[in-house]
């Protein structure tokens, strides 16, 4: 396990110190993220680094905002209740020293062309989509840049919650690229200690031997 550190030293972290990351150190992870595997090599992502604390806040204020603005139109009193109650875990990147936007561009996978011509072919086209190759790809390059920050010392936190509000996202750090949609939030610092992990399921429990 001792050659693995690297995967088990990873932790989703929600609370950061003050101490500001060098630019320099965030080129190396951003770099080191990129050496992922993407479909069809299309390396379909783009950064946007966010290390000013007022955008930052106002990011997490346009989350706060278009939050409200769906809660007032939902009918369903529990329904709103339940949506309203876990934004500031959607916001919790505001006490970050760096806030990493990741977006992907949009991809064609294999076959999905020809399916559809040839017509008769639903099924596979609503798996095909259902399984997002596109994202599967971000995934990846999310995934190293979660271990490569762990492995020199920092946390960051895999966010998706806040998705709703891309398009107020990208109008605050003028990311304008119509080619690009936002994938995920990333923030990045030195963790507040100490780190509180869920446990894993067996592996004997997720899987499935053919011999």
């Amino acid at each position: 396990m001792n050659n693995l550190n690297f995967i088990y030293n990873r932790h989703s972290v929600r609370k950061f110190t003050n101490q500001e990351i060098p630019m320099e150190d965030i080129m190396k992870i951003l770099e080191a993220s990129t050496y992922c595997p993407s479909a069809k090599n299309a390396q379909n992502w783009h950064f946007v680094v966010v290390k000013n604390t007022q955008k930052i806040e106002e990011i997490a204020k346009s989350i706060e905002n278009k939050n409200s603005e769906i809660a007032d139109k939902l009918h369903d009193e529990s329904k709103k209740a339940s949506f309203t109650k876990f934004i500031r875990f959607a916001t919790l990147f505001r006490n970050a020293p760096a806030v990493i936007l990741v977006y992907a561009s949009s991809y064609t996978p294999n076959g999905l062309d020809e399916l559809q011509e040839a017509g008769g072919y639903e099924q596979e086209i609503n798996h095909i989509i259902s399984m997002s190759p596109q994202m599967q790809s971000i995934g990846a390059l999310i995934e190293n840049l979660t271990l490569a920050s762990a492995a020199m010392g920092y946390g960051t936190c895999w966010m998706t919650s806040g998705n709703y509000a891309a398009r107020e996202i990208s109008e605050v750090v003028q990311f304008n690229n119509n080619d690009f949609s936002l994938a995920a939030i990333v923030p990045i610092g030195v963790p507040n200690l100490p780190i509180k992990s869920p446990s894993r399921k067996s592996i004997e429990e997720v899987i499935s031997i053919i011999e």
